[in-house]
């Protein structure tokens, strides 16, 4: 862990190094308060620091949110989607709200593990428990509903997760040192209003990155209906635990841009941490490309357009569907294939921003399809079937907080799945940075024309010197050829 090595992190604060933004926090003992690395403010002598694995440590530790670089609103540690054990795969359920939803029992039910195994590996790990990483959480969705919003504070006690009033004003009086009216008074100083019923909203990531491929990529696959490219912003349909949302996302210099639609407030920190995980903006871009920038075949790529990201999803199910509905045709094929499924089973909306009119279908939906309704041939529908009853059956987990290796297994049982699928899920659905569809034609169109083996084989014994970060090595590969899925539509 960074926060360990205090004379590294003693350096990142004194240098005010944004790379380590999220990875670590830093407390003033003499202020009590705990910023991000790259606060603006002059560092606190070295003596007077600590240093805190996550802001919910520095929060149970008596120290209060800096008001000046608001460590509560810095990118996420990289280490929760780059990792596949027991605290990562919390984290990750923590972020999609399972606390919130279903308490601790409920995390450690879907990790597999005893509530004392979870409390104590945080503890050990984060300094602090389930609950309290939880509440950093709500803390910051209070945070976002208080300053984007005109929600009545009532209103949004509740939608930030919180029990009542009461706690809700003294948790945002104890972790931000101002009380929600206050925190509301200082936000209208500085910024415009959202419009009536969305909520506007940053979102960081760790520079630097390009968007060609990310929005490139969700945009010519996207299914219509769902998602759609409009006035320069990806859009698409949310499906979450207590409604529906819609989500316009734009690449900024420094920043996503990010508007919401929900019918339920109690989804936004949900449809955030959502959002965030498909356009990877937790990783950690210095540290994939100074490892693949090894390789002197990969490290033209990267010095031409440094820190691509790996395009993933807002629902794991969804995008296991439209792999297979993907096999061995093109893309413009896949995406009539996805979009005859939604017109047929999935759930209308309104979208009165936009064009999009449904949410992706429930595998429960998805279920009761004829399978000779299906243009494509009869053992891709048993793949398709096979794999639908298999996911409404809840027997494959490919959530946030999916276990990779035995959902790799399971899917690999299934008939009709092969390498190229499974690694599609994996790297897309799952979030595996090392997943590597080696067998893909892109790849192997870039393999060749790069002088790089060719064969999938051979290819893999190549690659191994990319690891953990072959997924974002296939991303610099794709990005060689003149296809859509490399370019932001004009």
């Amino acid at each position: 862990m960074v926060h360990e090595c205090r004379e590294r992190c003693v350096r990142a604060v004194q240098s005010k190094d944004a790379r380590f933004d999220g990875w670590f926090f830093t407390a003033v003992l003499t202020t009590k308060i705990y910023c991000r690395p790259s606060c603006p403010v002059v560092p606190p002598k070295v003596e007077n620091m600590q240093f805190y694995p996550s802001a919910a440590a520095a929060q149970q530790a008596g120290f209060r949110a800096c008001k000046r670089c608001r460590p509560d609103a810095s990118p996420g540690s990289p280490e929760w989607n780059d990792r596949a054990d027991l605290v990562a795969r919390a984290m990750r359920l923590i972020g999609d709200g399972v606390v919130d939803r279903d308490g601790v029992p409920g995390l450690a039910a879907q990790l597999g593990y005893s509530v004392r195994q979870v409390q104590r590996q945080l503890q050990a790990e984060l300094g602090a428990g389930p609950l309290a990483l939880a509440r950093a959480q709500r803390a910051q969705t209070a945070r976002l509903l208080i300053e984007t919003s005109p929600l009545q504070m009532a209103d949004v006690a509740f939608a930030a997760g919180f029990s009542s009033v009461r706690t809700f004003n003294e948790t945002v009086q104890e972790v931000f040192a101002l009380a929600p009216s206050e925190l509301r008074s200082r936000a209208k100083k500085g910024t415009s209003p959202s419009a009536p019923g969305t909520i506007s909203l940053r979102l960081p990531f760790r520079a630097p990155l390009t968007p060609d491929n990310l929005f490139g990529h969700l945009v010519a696959t996207g299914v219509p209906g769902v998602e759609e490219w409009r006035d320069g912003a990806y859009r698409r349909t949310l499906r979450l635990p207590h409604g529906h949302g819609v989500v316009a996302l734009k690449p900024m210099p420094d920043h996503i841009a990010c508007q919401l639609w929900l019918t339920d407030q109690r989804d936004l920190a949900i449809a955030i941490s959502r959002c965030r995980r498909m356009l990877d903006l937790d990783a950690d871009p210095i540290a994939v490309d100074e490892q693949l920038r090894t390789d002197p075949m990969l490290a033209p790529l990267i010095d031409k357009a440094p820190g691509r990201r790996v395009p993933r999803t807002v629902d794991g199910p969804e995008f296991a569907v439209r792999a297979v509905l993907g096999q061995q045709v093109s893309t413009a094929a896949a995406r009539t294939h996805a979009s005859r499924l939604v017109q047929a089973y999935g759930d209308p909306i309104d979208d009165p921003a936009g064009g999009l009119t449904h949410l992706f279908p429930r595998m429960e939906a998805l279920a009761g399809l004829d399978p000779e309704t299906l243009a494509f041939p009869k053992s891709r529908r048993t793949t398709l079937t096979t794999l639908i009853a298999t996911l409404a059956a809840g027997e494959i987990d490919l959530g946030a907080g999916s276990d990779w290796d035995k959902a790799r297994e399971q899917l690999a049982a299934l008939p009709g799945i092969g390498p190229w699928t499974v690694e599609s899920i994996a790297m897309r659905a799952l979030g595996d940075p090392d997943a590597f569809v080696a067998s893909d034609l892109g790849i192997r169109y870039a393999a060749r024309d790069l002088g790089l083996p060719e064969a999938p084989k051979a290819l893999i014994e190549h690659a191994r010197a990319w690891r953990p970060w072959r997924a974002y090595a296939v991303q610099y590969l794709w990005a060689t050829g003149d296809h859509a899925i490399n370019k932001i539509p004009e």
